[in-house]
Formats: C-alpha cells, structure tokens, sequence
C-alpha cells in the first residue's frame, strides 16, 4: 500500500458556523481515519519523535497500538507519561516539538501525532469506565499549589507513586490556565474535568477557594504536616504596554477578558457576569493568547482586528490557531504598533476624545530592522505614518507575569527579575529546602506541553527527596 504523503484532515465546523458558537471547531478523527494516520507511521528506532516530547510519550508504540485497533491499549501506553492525554492532544503544539522530529517529515507531512493522542483520549474516556489501580499509600504528604497543567500533572506523578497528594486552588473549579485561559472551542471545559475526576480516583485531593499566600502560606503547609511543596500557581499578572488611554472603560487584559469568558461563562444569554458585547474590537498581540481573545470576541458579535508589529512570519501563535482566525473573518493589522488608545467621555457624546470609553486606537506602521537577542527582526516604527483604526473595545495580549503572591509571603524563595521563581533545571528545586516549582510560575507564559514537562521533572525530584530523607 502507497505511504500517504499528507495528514488526514482534521475535520472541522464550518467557518461561518463556527463564528457564532462556541462549540469545539475541531470534531476529531473517527476509528477508521484514526488507524490509516496511524499506518503512515514507520515505527523508527531511534524514535525522535519522543525525544521531542517535553513528557516522552513513547509514541511509536501507543500508534502501534492504534494500527491494531487496540485504542484502550494505546491509552494506557500514553497514560504511563502523561495525566492530561485529551488536553494535549488538542492543545499542544506538535507541530514544533514531537510532529517536527518526526521522520517521515523530511521528505512528507509527519504523522498527526496530536490528533492520534486526541482520538486516543476520547476513545478512552468515552468508552472506559472501570476501577483504575490505586498504588499502597507510601505515608508521605505532598502540596502542590495550583491546578493548573503543572500542577495536576506533579500531583498525578506522584499519586501513582504512593504519595498523599492535596492540591490546592484559588479559584472554584480545578484546571487553572486550562478552564480560565483556553476558550470552549478549543478545549471543551468537560474534557478538562473528566481528566481531573481521573487524578481524583488516583486519591488526589483538589481543594478550591484557597489562596497560598493568603488563606494559607508555604510556610504554613510544612507546619500541616506536608514534607513537600511543589508550586506551580501559574502566570496569571497581565502586562500591559504603558501608553495613554489604557485606563479607559473598554480596554481589557486578555487574561480578564477570558477568564470572564471562560470561566464565567459571559458568553451564555443572560449570564451575570459583565463583558463589554463590543462592535469593533483591537486585539494587540500575536500569541495564541491573542487569538483566543480575537476568537472570542468575534463570537460574541464583533468585528475584529488582530494588531500585531511584526509579519505573519514572525507571529508566534500556532499556524493552527492562525489559519482557523483567518477563515472566521478575523483582519490582521501587520507591521504596525499601537501608540495610543483614544476616547470619549459619554457614549452618547463622542466630542471629548480624552477620556471615559474608548472610541479607537492609534497606530504607528513599522518595518523589520536587524535581529534581536532571540533572532527575531525588531520592529522600527515608521515616523509619519500613525493613523487611527475604529474600536470600542481594546483587548491587550502581549504577556504575563507570576503573581508575586506566594514569593512575597515564602521567606527565602528567591526569583528573577521578572517575578519567576528560581529553580534547578533538572530538578525544579527552588531556594528553599523541600519547595520545587514549575511550569509559568517559573518561565512566564509558555505551553501547556512545557508546564506539564516541569511537573513530571519535580515530581521525579521530590520522589527522590522524599526517599533519600526515608
């Protein structure tokens, strides 16, 4: 049988459709294209595929297992690396980590590695729904602070190793960045909760509504009776740009403006929760944060424009997510950068252009000059060549910090210049005896994929912390 050159397409909603739901835009494969992508896969064995996984997966041998119709059996071969298989597979970018080593990509499409582990999950999850085994209590006690991909994925390690996991939640429901941060139509917040219950049956104990930092600290966590700590509290401080007008009723981190989405459910007909339903909004940034937030706000009835300062080749969001914003309608300003955000002092009186409700935003064109320290063309601004685009919203999503919460209220914790926690690279041990630390806590703003890597890398350490003090 020929080797097929291409992926199988994913099938999708439509475009028009899909702009004015929030139902998941990729459907997933079903049984029999799930077994012929797994077929185009050569089973290499040098295996660079895992070596590009941040949790080697060991991955010829779940798609192995796919090519036989053992869908349950390559779940369990996944299930080995990683706690969050259904949240990977559709929101890890593979395409720059396991799909890019892949072999067959030298000289066609590599194998849909992502959209195998999706079907896989949710083959799972649908059809399974037997005692998981549960390993004899080794009767130690770990934390781990936040719910986030790190933090369920440390807690879900170390569970299956014995330990007495209690992972602890600001907000009311269990998932962090995966329920406040990634919109319904790309990770359905079911998947997430079916993915927690499973860590549950694995005797991890999820407390919400406690704030380490406030409720209670690290500090106070070893005086509980917790040997260890493992924080990953997440990348939650939005940034914004520093130019006038950002104070302006209209203009939204995007890090609020999802989590008010998200979580909230602002999206729903008759939600309490307030949400500007804007005509015209300005999106800035280019990262897959920003089109979650462009993508979002078209659902919710606008006309929207992505500004970024920088071309479509430097734009750091998944090619995906891109393609996907495209065909929805969404315009991208390229090359250009915001300088000022106008407004207005009534709705209803658009004469005083300085304050109140923003009205538009002004900005400048650029050109790509020479690399900066990470080889990407800096923008030079164009002098002369501002003008203004029409907006009644303006959503900023350019970037964000750890809380400095838990740092300002753990004596000896030491962080970086950017408010992230200080750690060992192959161990996530912190400054301070017995804490470890993970994921965008530690990195600012990355991928699920890489948060979850940081768990797995910590929950190996305290693993071997606990028993060497044993």
């Amino acid at each position: 049988m020929a080797l097929q050159p291409k992926k199988h397409p994913m099938p999708v909603q439509n475009p028009e459709v899909r702009a004015r739901n929030f139902g998941e835009v990729a459907l997933g494969y079903d049984d029999k294209t799930a077994v012929s992508e797994a077929q185009r896969c050569l089973n290499c064995k040098n295996r660079p595929c895992v070596e590009g996984c941040p949790v080697n997966i060991s991955i010829p041998e779940f798609i192995a297992k796919v090519k036989q119709n053992d869908f349950e059996g390559a779940y369990q071969i996944i299930s080995k690396s990683s706690s969050l298989p259904a949240v990977c597979g559709r929101v890890c970018p593979q395409e720059t980590q396991c799909e890019s080593k892949c072999t067959l990509g030298i000289k066609f499409e590599p194998v849909g590695i992502g959209r195998l582990e999706r079907f896989v999950a949710d083959y799972h999850n649908v059809n399974f729904s037997g005692d998981i085994a549960v390993p004899e209590p080794n009767g130690h006690k770990v934390a781990v602070v936040g719910s986030g991909p790190s933090g369920l994925t440390c807690a879900g390690d170390l569970a299956k190793k014995g330990y007495k996991v209690t992972v602890f939640e600001a907000l009311h429901i269990a998932g962090g960045v995966l329920v406040y941060g990634i919109p319904e139509f790309r990770l359905p917040k079911t998947i997430v909760q079916k993915e927690v219950e499973t860590l549950k049956k694995y005797g991890v104990d999820i407390q919400t509504n406690v704030v380490i930092g406030k409720t209670l600290t690290v500090d106070e966590l070893f005086g509980e009776g917790y040997e260890a700590v493992f924080v990953g509290s997440g990348a939650g401080l939005p940034r914004f740009m520093g130019i006038p007008g950002e104070s302006l009723k209209g203009v939204y981190s995007a890090n609020e403006f999802l989590t008010r989405s998200n979580l909230m459910k602002a999206y729903r007909e008759g939600a309490h929760t307030p949400i500007m339903h804007a005509k015209k909004v300005a999106v800035i940034g280019g990262g897959n944060v920003a089109m979650d937030a462009a993508r979002t706000a078209l659902r919710l009835g606008a006309e929207v424009r992505i500004i970024y300062r920088r071309s479509m080749e430097e734009l750091p969001a998944r090619k995906e997510e891109v393609e996907h914003a495209e065909e929805e309608g969404i315009r991208f300003e390229l090359l250009r950068n915001p300088v000022e955000i106008l407004g207005y002092n009534n709705p209803d009186d658009r004469r005083d252009p300085q304050n109140g409700y923003v009205c538009g935003i002004t900005v400048i064109k650029c050109e790509l000059g020479e690399p900066d320290e990470k080889g990407r063309r800096r923008p030079v601004e164009v002098a002369g060549s501002e003008y203004i685009i029409d907006a009644d919203c303006v959503i900023m999503a350019i970037g964000t910090s750890p809380n400095p919460l838990i740092k300002n209220t753990t004596e000896g914790l030491e962080v970086n210049r950017h408010g992230g926690i200080i750690v060992e690279e192959n161990t996530g041990q912190t400054s301070k005896e017995g804490v470890y630390a993970g994921g965008d806590a530690v990195t600012g703003a990355a991928t699920v994929i890489l948060a979850m890597g940081a768990g797995k890398t910590a929950a190996k350490a305290i693993d071997e912390y606990l028993s060497a003090k044993e």
